[in-house]
Parts: C-alpha cells; sequence; structure tokens
C-alpha cells in the first residue's frame, strides 16, 4: 500500500534520524525543475526529499521510497510528496500505479542510514549487542542469523568473499560450518564468539567487512540496485537526471558500468573487440563526486561515498 501525504509545511520528525550526505551535491547535480517530478529512491530520515522540495512549486511533485518501517516517522505532510513504503527495485511499478509514467530525476543515497546503525535491535552494527537481524524491510522472513545457520559453506565463501572482501573468507565460512552447531547464534555477541578465533588484523576492520556482506545479502542489496539502475533509461525522461550515492566498490561499479554503457559488464579492453552500443546516459561526472574534508569531519559516514551523475539522452 502507498500513503498519500496531506497539505502542510515539510518539517523532519527526527533530525537526527539520518545525515544526508553529499547533500548540496546531489541537489546541484539533479538539476531540478520547479514543476519537475523526482524520485528519492531511499526516504530514510528525509534530508534529501527536503532540499528536492524546497526546489519544487506547487505544480511539482517528489515520489519517496523506502521500505524500512521506520522511516514512516518522517513522513512530512505535503501535499506534493507520494510515500511509497517499498523496495527501490518497484520503481516503475509504483510510479505506474500513480499514473506517472515518467520523471525528470531520481536520486539514491544507498547503503544503512545513520538511525539504522544507531538502533542495537536492528542487528546492523558491531558496537551493540542484539538480534542477528540486520533486515531493512522487517516484513522479509530472512535474517542474517537464519543465513549463518542454514547456508552451506561454499555460499558463505562466496557472499563474505564478495560482498565483504574478507582475507580468509574461505577459513570463516568453514569455522562458521563447523562450530555453527555447538553454540547460540541468534544474537551478535554469540556470532563474535563464534568466529572470533578466525579473525583477522584489526578486529572492528574484519568484523565491519563480515558484517557488511551478511547485511547485503540478507537485503539482496546488489539485486535491488541492478533492478532499479535498469529501469532508469525507461523512467526518466529526455534530460531527467539520475544521482546515485555508493558506499563500497561493488555499488560504485554496478553504478559507473550502467551509467557508461548501459550494462553491468565490465568494458574489455581487446582493441579488436568493437561492440559499439547507442548510448543511453551523458556522464555529468567524469570522475565520482566525493565529501568534503569538512563534511567528513562532520560526519565520518560521508569518507566512503561517491555520487555519480548521469543525464538521459
Amino acid at each position: 500500500m502507498t500513503e498519500r501525504i496531506e497539505n502542510s509545511k515539510f518539517k523532519i520528525q527526527n533530525s537526527d534520524y539520518h545525515i544526508p550526505v553529499l547533500f548540496h551535491e546531489t541537489i546541484d547535480a539533479l538539476n531540478i525543475q520547479p514543476d519537475g517530478i523526482y524520485v528519492d529512491c531511499t526516504f530514510g530520515g528525509g534530508g534529501h526529499s527536503k532540499g528536492i522540495i524546497k526546489k519544487l512549486n506547487a505544480n511539482g511533485k517528489l515520489i519517496a521510497f523506502d521500505q524500512d518501517e521506520d522511516a514512516k516517522k518522517n513522513i512530512p505532510h505535503d501535499d506534493r510528496i507520494i510515500f511509497v513504503p517499498q523496495n527501490f527495485r518497484h520503481l516503475q511499478r509504483f510510479l505506474r500505479l500513480h499514473k506517472i509514467q515518467s520523471v525528470d530525476g531520481v536520486m539514491a543515497d544507498l547503503g544503512v542510514s545513520s538511525h539504522q546503525f544507531d538502533e542495537g535491535e536492528r542487528g546492523f552494527s558491531i558496537r551493540f549487542d542484539g538480534p542477528l537481524d540486520m533486515r531493512m524491510d522487517q516484513r522479509q522472513k530472512l535474517n542474517a542469523a537464519e543465513i549463518i545457520l542454514d547456508y552451506s559453506e561454499q555460499q558463505l565463501h562466496k557472499l563474505f568473499e564478495q560482498y565483504g572482501e574478507v582475507s580468509n573468507s574461505k577459513t570463516l565460512a568453514k569455522h562458521i560450518v563447523v562450530h555453527r552447531n555447538q553454540m547460540p547464534v541468534q544474537n551478535i555477541q554469540q556470532f563474535k564468539s563464534l568466529i572470533s578465533p578466525v579473525v583477522k588484523g584489526n578486529p572492528n576492520k574484519y568484523l565491519a567487512q563480515v558484517f557488511q556482506a551478511l547485511r547485503i545479502e540478507v537485503n539482496d542489496e546488489m539485486g535491488s540496485l541492478k533492478e532499479m539502475l535498469q529501469q532508469l533509461p525507461v523512467v526518466l525522461k529526455k534530460g531527467g537526471r539520475a544521482a546515485i550515492i555508493t558506499f563500497h566498490s561493488l555499488e560504485d561499479r554496478l553504478v559507473k558500468n550502467f551509467f557508461r554503457q548501459g550494462s553491468f559488464d565490465e568494458l574489455p579492453d581487446n582493441p579488436f573487440v568493437s561492440e559499439v552500443k547507442e548510448p543511453v546516459f551523458k556522464i555529468i561526472t567524469k570522475k565520482p563526486i566525493i565529501a568534503s574534508d569538512n563534511e567528513i569531519k562532520k560526519n565520518t559516514r560521508s569518507r566512503s561515498a561517491k555520487l555519480r551523475v548521469a543525464e538521459k539522452l
């Protein structure tokens, strides 16, 4: 179900919910038209949405997606906004549901919100004890504990290697499979105890990589991102822009390749292979925009953020 917001002023209920990264850079990059239609794929605390809505007139419209139940607390009262409590992989479906065929801009701030990291019971952070959960959408069944208990050694090895770039991913996977039935692994502390014998290097960095891998798998983040990107050529108007903020190399590579060639494959270096595709996008950011030193000081989360922008041809 979607929710239509009644008319009133835009006001974030909890300004600490999430600090939007690369805020001004993203709003500027969207080249917002006052009467345009825009999509915020990751509403969260509404920070970027607030910046978009400030540039719209009474005829403008913003469609805001967020699959996290907690984000509903931040929905403003404004009849220019349509809130969709769903994963952004369903972008085109819900635009059509609201009789919107195309839009002037789409933005996404990927990854985990500050709020999700700071809520220990959500299981996203290594700083707290809580359920080994990591679901962004609490309606789904699969959580991190089930992955640890049910995945095969090969599946665990693959996800830790690909999504976390864990140096000893094969050893980690084997250790989990051998020992997971000998002790409970329903919460974060139990999981840390389970894998402590195989932690390599800086424990905090290692655990962060392991948790990232589990989170990406739980929420099918790569699959969702691919599906959303593939819909952009259809939903964007000519001249419409997409602005995507990524936080790790896997996401950034997908966005970069899709903007450049309309697919997720790396371009071949072979000079004898000359497959030429009609470009879909004009690249606005030849290199990704990164946070300033000042922003990083204020918000350490912005350190790994990269903003890429493309315009529909």
